[in-house]
């Protein structure tokens, strides 16, 4: 057991006895729904964590007030718009309780009379309002624009000493639209989209859940790109059944395209129809049919999903070429070549590398301003250096910083930015100014596990093991099909996990030489001698790429090479890998 001072959330649903006995499968599927697409994706973008699920409420815990407060005002803003077209006794409300005090921990869960008040204070606060304590509330209070109104103190159940308490004016959205409710301006340049409920053509009404569970699929699929606002599935949900234009719908929804389809399935067979519109200029952007096996569902959602998002996170690209001066010729010739140099860079070989360098150089010949090539080319600067792939190394590392914070200075609220400038700070050895820079990626994007595995590799080399670790994970959570084994090998190594850092590693393809040496290195420490010999030998072989790593050839070398490129914090970490790279052989 272990004592600590945190911030705890306390929420439940008001009225959910009447909600499930009214409709308790619609009520548990819409419970669901906002838990993933709202309250989850809150608590993760302020740092906390979800103690447990208690069946309508939930406990959280904070690492600090203003985040629980922050996390708080953010899930009863977006519950809010999500549920405008609902009649008032079909809204699902949250009532949420903060409190700061001292807990007990003990394992993943949490004990205590901090969390006691937290629970107390939840019983207290309005439907789709919040209370807190005076302990949460002296600390946020003067460092946002959040408002507290005293409510008094209140004696609560089993706590000896009334409590001080607030209640959060948390208002309508000012700072920005909703999720649900974001407009579509060309100023804001972030589309928006409602995916409709695509209709069960099977005949079968029982059918239903399955075209309903398809549509639920790809709003949940959709909402993870922070580029496209997604209509929430309960104001999409509304028009089901409708025999409504969709010119009206668009409207009624502020949604600048529509996705509608159909789906039939007969035995192990289904065709599922799906069509992209945009409602302003009346015309369909793409349509499809899709004839398959009931166990390829999961291919065609995903087809599905990259359909939408890459034509419309494409324009929107575009878009923000526009925005500065206009979309002609020449910004969609430095658009299209930035797309060419993003998908040579992630095919990681050094053949791609080189050609995305020249796609992005001849992007920005074009586009000298364009923040987002630029970040991308700080990158494949940077993927030189670290693979030795380079005459010049330290000019390219001094490039890839230099590339990272212009483009930085040229678009400091792009994600992508942000994370360009933390990977350039790691690698230069400023960890400190690196974790700034994926925390702040990680503000303006929760949902980006570029961010997320990048981040976790900087918790690596900061000697933060267990938080790497979970990083992955978080990542894998949000894209199951990720290609993270290179990331989470890494965290199991530093952790010690041989045997685990072996399954990893030998499931990639083609691996470059920073992952066969470490599965040489892993090898030799879980006693596999000859595995570790070949996996060396085949680690020699890749070097004769690399003009740096060629020029190596006395252990005092090897060692300032890995202890360059392997920023560890902590000498003993370095050490660690120095060591095991030594028992597979290498002479270092």
């Amino acid at each position: 057991m272990k004592r600590k001072l945190s911030a705890i959330m306390a929420a439940d649903v008001v009225g959910y006895s009447r909600l499930m006995g009214e409709d308790e499968v619609g009520t548990l599927e819409r419970l669901k729904q906002i838990r993933r697409s709202l309250v989850q994706p809150a608590i993760q973008k302020h740092s906390g964590r979800v103690v447990k699920l208690m069946g309508d409420g939930l406990l959280a815990e904070f690492s600090s007030a203003g985040g629980a407060v922050e996390s708080a005002v953010d899930i009863q803003r977006s519950l809010h718009a999500s549920q405008t077209l609902l009649p008032e006794d079909q809204q699902i409300k949250l009532r949420i309780g903060i409190n700061l005090g001292d807990i007990i921990a003990e394992g993943t869960d949490i004990y205590g009379d901090g969390v006691n008040i937290a629970a107390r204070l939840e019983a207290l606060a309005d439907p789709g309002g919040i209370c807190v304590s005076e302990s949460a509330q002296s600390v946020v209070k003067g460092k946002s624009g959040i408002r507290f109104v005293d409510t008094g103190q209140q004696q609560v159940k089993n706590i000896k000493t009334p409590v001080q308490t607030y209640r959060v004016e948390w208002g309508p959205m000012t700072d920005g639209p909703p999720p649900t409710t974001a407009t579509t301006t060309s100023e804001t340049l972030r589309p928006s989209i409602a995916i409709l409920p695509f209709a069960n053509m099977s005949g079968d009404p029982e059918q239903e859940y399955f075209s309903d569970g398809i549509t639920e699929d790809l709003i949940t699929e959709i909402s993870r790109f922070r580029e496209l606002a997604v209509i929430s599935r309960n104001s999409c949900f509304v028009f089901k059944g409708k025999n409504e234009s969709l010119r009206n719908v668009s409207e009624k929804l502020n949604a600048q395209y529509l996705v509608e389809g159909s789906v039939r399935k007969v035995g192990n067979r289904i065709r599922v129809t799906a069509q992209l519109i945009d409602a302003a200029e009346d015309a369909h952007v793409w349509a499809e049919r899709y004839d398959r096996a009931i166990e390829d569902i999961f291919e065609v959602q995903d087809d599905i999903v990259g359909r939408i998002a890459g034509t419309l996170v494409g324009r929107l690209e575009a878009g923000r070429l526009a925005k500065t001066k206009g979309l002609g010729s020449d910004q969609l010739l430095a658009h299209d070549l930035f797309l060419r140099g993003r998908a040579h860079f992630f095919n990681w070989s050094m053949e791609d590398n080189d050609k995305a360098r020249e796609c992005l150089l001849a992007a920005l010949e074009i586009e000298p301003d364009y923040a987002a090539a630029m970040a991308l080319l700080s990158e494949v600067m940077l993927r030189m250096w670290l693979n030795g792939w380079s005459e010049d190394a330290e000019t390219d590392l001094v490039s890839a910083r230099e590339l990272a914070e212009r483009a930085d200075a040229l678009d400091g609220d792009d994600s992508r930015t942000k994370t360009s400038l933390g990977m350039a700070y790691l690698f230069g050895g400023d960890l400190d100014k690196a974790k700034h820079h994926f925390e702040t990626a990680l503000r303006i994007n929760p949902n980006d596990t570029r961010v997320i595995v990048y981040y976790s590799r900087h918790a690596v080399f900061d000697g933060d093991t267990d938080k790497a670790i979970e990083l992955c994970h978080q990542a894998l959570a949000l894209n199951p099909y990720g290609k993270y084994n290179w990331n989470l090998g890494l965290a199991s190594f530093a952790a010690h996990d041989y045997q685990e850092v072996i399954t990893l590693l030998e499931a990639i393809r083609n691996p470059p030489s920073s992952v066969l040496a470490l599965l040489a290195a892993s090898y030799a420490m879980t006693g596999h001698t000859t595995k570790a010999q070949d996996a060396y030998k085949t680690f020699t072989r890749t070097i004769d790429s690399s003009p740096v790593m060629r020029r190596l050839s006395t252990p005092a070398d090897w060692q300032r090479y890995y202890s360059e490129r392997w920023p560890f914090r902590d000498a003993g970490d370095l050490n660690h890998l120095i060591d095991a790279l030594r028992k597979s052989g290498m002479p270092i």
